[in-house]
């Protein structure tokens, strides 16, 4: 890989608006990632949009080999999968915007609550969030710390890279365990598990999530134990569910 991505994510406001929750840090190997921040001139804000953000993320993907770490729910329970009659993750997504197209001007998750016909229960976890101690439900929003209004706003940004970067980038688990070399790499991460290896220093909260994504994206990969994460000790079984509902790197 030539580079490592960790971002920290928000679900607030509309796609445009610049947030201060959106943190950046990009590691190179062999060194410590700094914060990367957008392009005032373009955006006339020293905070990121997730509409800039995704533009700033294809344009790493398109010029080099990324492994990046995004903080928010990346699927859905199996549940609503059945429930909907979907037959796959690239369903759901076209299924999803349809629904919460929340990547449209003006638009809010918390617009597209009331009255949406796609909604799941708030105590829902996918088999991923039942392997860690303190994750929660991706369909919980009005609790401090859940990741549920950054899933339904990020998840359109999810198919637009897909559609725009094509073959040059993997979605894991989602196209397979194991990504081709030469790729980029883009997963669904939990800072949590990461954030207190990294002494703090003088970062806010989610400067360092991201900044230890980053940072341990990075080290995983340089010493060599990147591939026990990519395959998670799951069943047949669990693996078909994952395949699916997606998977947290890093939860193993």
């Amino acid at each position: 890989m030539d580079c490592f991505i960790g971002i920290d994510y928000s679900g607030a406001a509309t796609a445009t608006s610049p947030l201060k929750n959106i943190q950046a840090y990009i590691a190179y190997p062999g060194h410590p990632p700094p914060p990367v921040l957008p392009n005032t001139a373009e955006q006339r804000s020293k905070y990121w949009s997730r509409q800039q953000l995704t533009h700033w993320l294809t344009e790493q993907i398109q010029s080099r080999a990324c492994l990046i770490g995004i903080d928010h729910g990346f699927s859905f329970p199996m549940d609503y999968f059945q429930r909907y009659q979907l037959s796959s993750w690239e369903s759901f997504l076209a299924d999803f915007i349809h629904h919460w197209p929340s990547h449209q001007p003006e638009t809010t998750v918390q617009s597209l609550r009331t009255g949406n016909p796609r909604h799941g229960d708030a105590k829902q976890l996918r088999l991923c969030e039942t392997w860690t101690s303190t994750a929660s439900s991706i369909f919980q929003m009005d609790v401090q710390g859940s990741v549920g209004k950054a899933t339904h706003a990020g998840l359109p940004w999810l198919y637009a890279m897909r559609r725009q970067c094509g073959e040059k980038l993997h979605f894991w688990p989602f196209d397979g365990w194991q990504p081709e070399a030469g790729k980029s790499v883009i997963a669904e991460s939990y800072p949590s598990l990461f954030k207190r290896r990294y002494p703090r220093e003088n970062r806010n909260a989610d400067e360092q999530d991201a900044y230890a994504l980053a940072r341990w994206l990075q080290q995983s990969w340089q010493q060599g134990i990147m591939p026990h994460y990519l395959h998670p000790p799951l069943t047949e079984y669990q693996r078909s569910q994952a395949k699916l509902e997606g998977w947290i790197l890093g939860v193993s």
